[in-house]
C-alpha cells in the first residue's frame, strides 16, 4: 500500500482460493451444499461475508493504514451482485467496483442504494 495507488480484488479467484472450489466443479456439489443449509449462498454470486470477505475487510483496514488514500476496489461479477455491492460500499469501504456491461444498471442502482442506507 506504500507504494500502491490502488487495490482491485477478482473476486471471482479470491472467492476460489478461500473455499477452494473451483468454479469448473462447483456445479458438481454446490446445490447439494445449498440444499442442506452447508452455504446460505452461492459464493460466486453472493460474496462469502463471513470468509472472503472478513479477507477484503482486513486487507482494506491494513492498507489504509499505510495509505489513507488508496483507491479498493472488486472486480467481477460480486460487483454487479446487490448484496454484494452493499457490503463492499458500506461494510467493506471499498471505493468502487466493476462488473461485466450487462450488469451495470443493476450495480448502479445497488451503489445508490446502498449510499442512502449509509447516510
Amino acid at each position: 500500500a506504500k507504494e500502491a495507488e490502488f487495490f482491485s480484488f477478482g473476486s471471482n479467484d479470491l472467492t476460489q482460493m478461500t473455499f477452494g472450489y473451483s468454479r469448473d466443479d462447483v456445479g458438481t456439489f454446490l446445490p447439494s451444499y445449498l440444499n442442506q443449509g452447508i452455504l446460505l449462498d452461492d459464493p460466486f454470486v453472493t460474496i462469502d461475508t463471513e470468509g472472503v470477505g472478513q479477507l477484503i475487510k482486513m486487507t482494506v483496514e491494513n492498507g489504509r493504514k499505510v495509505n489513507p488514500s488508496l483507491k479498493i476496489g472488486v472486480c467481477g461479477e460480486h460487483g454487479g451482485d446487490p448484496r454484494s455491492v452493499k457490503f463492499f460500499s458500506n461494510e467493506a469501504g471499498l471505493t468502487y467496483v466493476s462488473c461485466s456491461p450487462f450488469r451495470v444498471p443493476i450495480a448502479r442502482l445497488a451503489a445508490a442504494q446502498a449510499a442512502v442506507e449509509k447516510s
